[in-house]
């Protein structure tokens, strides 16, 4: 990350200068706000975490009713409950629990995400204020390469849900139309 690209973040926060008189008030308001971001933030991907878990996972294909997967592994097509036998109930939710997964990671690098942006700018103003901008380029970089890492391991999950789709499609007719992905979402994953 160049230091031009913080600088919008730098030239948002400028006005929290004005704020007090020291740069050290500064950055305070900028750790205050850091903490409410963080707090939304948190508070939101609570919600959405517990709506996953709770929710039905739904399902869509080009020119067919919707589809969904219950927390307790019944496949749902127009709002209507498909017969599965036991084994296809256990596959339904053994898919389901591996989206959940790599949407819980998702929301984790999200969040993660969020913080080192609201981090850059405070590290960009503290730099300013204090005269000292040395080394921040690279805390900031190494940080954003631990959410790349993050990325990838999302990456690598994604063969064993393919699979895990395939195998279900394979059982259950019923589900076949919904199984859209393929091999050029793993391809194409961490471009």
């Amino acid at each position: 990350m160049k230091m031009r690209n913080v600088l919008p973040a730098l030239l948002l926060a400028l006005p929290l200068a004005g704020c007090g008189e020291h740069g050290g008030d500064a950055a305070r308001t900028v750790s205050d706000s850091t903490s409410t971001i963080g707090r939304t933030v948190q508070e939101a991907t609570d919600k959405a975490r517990k709506e996953i878990a709770k929710g039905n996972f739904k399902l869509s294909a080009d020119g067919l009713p919707k589809a969904e997967i219950t927390p307790e592994g019944a496949l749902l097509i127009d709002g209507k409950d498909v017969v599965t036998t036991a084994a296809q109930r256990t596959q339904l939710l053994e898919y389901r629990r591996q989206i959940e997964a790599i949407a819980m990671a998702g929301m984790d690098i999200g969040v993660s995400g969020a913080n080192l942006g609201v981090k850059a700018a405070g590290e960009a103003l503290k730099g300013v204020f204090s005269g000292n901008t040395d080394g921040i380029e690279e805390r900031i970089n190494a940080e954003a390469d631990k959410l790349k890492a993050q990325a990838n391991q999302i990456c690598a999950r994604l063969p064993a849900l393919m699979a895990s789709q395939q195998a279900l499609a394979a059982s259950l007719p019923a589900f076949a139309p919904y199984s859209t992905m393929d091999q050029s979402d793993i391809d194409d994953c961490g471009k």
